[in-house]
């Protein structure tokens, strides 16, 4: 019988345990992605950009995008999107490594964003935790940022949308 009771104990220290391991892991990088990011994202590591067939990659503020068959990293995108309207654009968030390995998928996966407008951006939102962006119209008094995330947050390490963990 002690037996029993003790697997049953060790059992539900297990179940409890699994839980508190998940809130340890989450990563809130909203400082740091762009005021053209779309809203509801609490963390971003990339943006795919169905218009222009590219990614962002937040943490790094580079756009990744083909030049022939090579992926290029840039602080902008190339010339031939000089019209592309970062704010109007649809952007899908996507949190997994390296996404533009899977671009063949993704082109196809969200063909049907292009074109899409009206996605809200963070620079639009009224929304106070987006507040800690910069350049954001209602910009975060220094030190408010700390409170709220614990951390300096003055938005200088961005990130973005898509892959089934948040809306599309």
């Amino acid at each position: 019988m002690k037996r029993f009771f003790l697997m049953a104990a060790v059992m539900m220290v297990s179940l409890f345990s699994i839980p508190a391991k998940a809130q340890l892991n989450v990563n809130v990088n909203i400082g740091s992605q762009p005021l053209w990011g779309p809203t509801g994202y609490d963390h971003v590591d990339y943006y795919y950009l169905p218009d222009v067939e590219s990614y962002y990659y937040v943490p790094q503020k580079q756009f990744v995008y083909l030049n022939g068959n090579n992926w290029v990293f840039a602080n902008s995108l190339p010339s031939r999107y000089g019209n592309y309207d970062l704010y109007n654009g649809y952007k899908v968030v996507i949190n997994s490594p390296k996404p533009y390995l899977n671009f063949k998928n993704d082109k196809v996966k969200y063909a049907k964003y292009k074109g899409n407008k009206g996605q809200v951006v963070i620079r639009d939102s009224r929304d106070r935790k987006y507040y800690v962006v910069k350049g954001h119209p209602h910009g975060m008094p220094p030190g408010q940022a700390k409170k709220i995330y614990g951390k300096e947050n003055n938005g200088n390490n961005g990130k973005g949308h898509g892959n089934g963990k948040g809306k599309h």
